[in-house]
């Protein structure tokens, strides 16, 4: 949803959120930015060569929260939607081939969870090119909204 000036002019988005049609919430007033420097940090993030994480797929930019939005009321009052995204660092045991020999592989994903006015929350964990996806799809939504924030642009030319 396009966040307008008083003249009508598109400069930032809001998210709406909706669950098998209908309206689940409202959250991220102006978040657009926050998105758009979130993908830049996920393909910069998969393209660099990390020891710790040899998959690309494990490879997030920061170390927990990528993102919280919340809706706000004009006087201030908290409600009506939460989506947050936070990282989390997964143990998983691969077994040895010959016997009990084996080893833990560490792998990261991104626990995206939404949670609707009344309470009902939902989840989904992806990688960081499921994260890429998901986050470049509502940029290019928006397109037209976002004015100079659109992911291509550097940190640098904002």
């Amino acid at each position: 949803m396009a966040c307008r000036d008083s003249v009508g002019t598109p400069y930032e988005i809001t998210l709406e959120l909706h669950r098998d049609g209908a309206l689940y919430g409202t959250v991220g007033e102006r978040c657009g930015w926050i998105l758009s420097r979130l993908a830049r940090g996920v393909a910069e993030a998969r393209a660099g060569h990390e020891a710790r994480w040899p998959d690309p797929d494990d490879r997030f930019p920061g170390d927990a929260e990528l993102f919280a939005f919340r809706y706000r009321a004009r006087n201030g009052v908290v409600g009506g939607g939460e989506l947050r995204c936070q990282l989390r660092t997964i143990p998983i045991w691969v077994p040895g081939r010959r016997g009990p020999a084996g080893a833990w592989r560490l792998t990261r994903r991104a626990f995206l969870e939404a949670w609707g006015g009344g309470g009902v929350g939902m989840r989904a964990v992806l990688t960081s090119a499921e994260l890429g996806v998901f986050v470049e799809d509502i940029i290019t939504e928006a397109e037209g909204c976002l004015g100079p924030y659109k992911p291509g642009k550097s940190a640098r030319s904002l």
